[in-house]
């Protein structure tokens, strides 16, 4: 048993407060520049109490009534390309990474082991090798600014495959014995009694793969040329005009990037539970 300590219970708090301020600070500093005009944040000091200006601010970032010499895209069509790209990413890079994970462990075919390595070798290659042969296929098959091309080429995941792999070799070996004997499919015992037992662990993946869609930037920024296909990342980026003289509306931008935060973090605060449990959890 640990003894507690006065000391280090003060000491630990204080990081984690000193922690807390750091991280949070500058995402209050974006809160409040979004509930101010433009020409208040541009002055010094810049105001550190949130102003009057909420309201206008969001709605003319959500429906895209604003000025400034920047993009002007609705706010709101761009976190429904980011939401269902996101979505799109983190299903189906659980259903693919379940069904190649299912394939090598309980399929016996030749070269089986040499298809697992050639997946897991993928995570040697960074993207900037892959990227523009897989624009090049996209734009052959005609799904530039579309949702498929913006999902499809990114659902396959040699790392969550690995991760589903490990998990279905603790599996028990009975139970796989149990399923035939009672007359089971592979497909009934896939859908039975393997995707009870990985719930925790899809929910953790779904959880950083969801992240990992929302925050994409350089393959939409490779597929998409048409502002309607722009997802929310994109969409803040093109907001700053390419001109130095041009106005900014940095009050606008921040209420998108606040807006941008919103879906992560809801994902993240709503699967808390199951993500911790997938990660630690050891009694299956």
């Amino acid at each position: 048993m640990i003894e507690r300590n006065r000391f280090l219970a003060v000491l630990s708090h204080a990081v984690l407060i000193v922690g807390v301020i750091i991280i949070a600070f500058p995402v209050y500093v974006a809160f409040v520049a979004s509930t101010h005009t433009q020409q208040d944040i541009v002055q010094a000091p810049m105001p550190l109490l949130p102003g009057a200006h909420f309201v206008e601010n969001y709605v003319g970032a959500l429906s895209g009534q604003r000025g400034g010499s920047g993009s002007t895209a609705p706010v709101a069509r761009q976190l429904f390309v980011s939401f269902v790209m996101a979505i799109g990413i983190a299903v189906g890079k659980i259903a693919v990474s379940l069904l190649s994970a299912f394939a090598i462990v309980y399929f016996r075919f030749p070269f089986r082991m040499a298809f697992f390595w050639a997946i897991f070798i993928t995570l040697m290659l960074p993207v900037e090798v892959r990227i523009v042969p897989t624009y090049k296929v996209i734009s052959d098959l005609g799904m530039l600014n579309t949702f498929a091309g913006l999902t499809i080429p990114l659902i396959a995941s040699a790392t969550a495959t690995f991760l589903f792999r490990q998990f279905f070799l603790t599996v028990p070996d009975e139970l796989a014995e149990a399923a035939r004997m009672d007359g089971a499919s592979p497909m009934r015992f896939f859908f039975d009694v393997l995707l009870p037992l990985s719930a925790t662990s899809m929910a953790a993946l779904f959880v950083i793969q969801f992240i990992y869609g929302w925050n994409q930037y350089l393959w939409p920024l490779l597929v998409t040329t048409d502002e309607n296909m722009y997802p929310v990342v994109m969409g803040i980026k093109q907001m700053i005009p390419h001109s130095g003289d041009s106005m900014v509306e940095w009050n606008v931008i921040m209420a998108t990037a606040i807006l941008a935060m919103l879906p992560p973090a809801i994902v993240v605060v709503l699967m808390q539970k199951w993500f911790v449990k997938g990660l630690v959890d050891t009694e299956k």
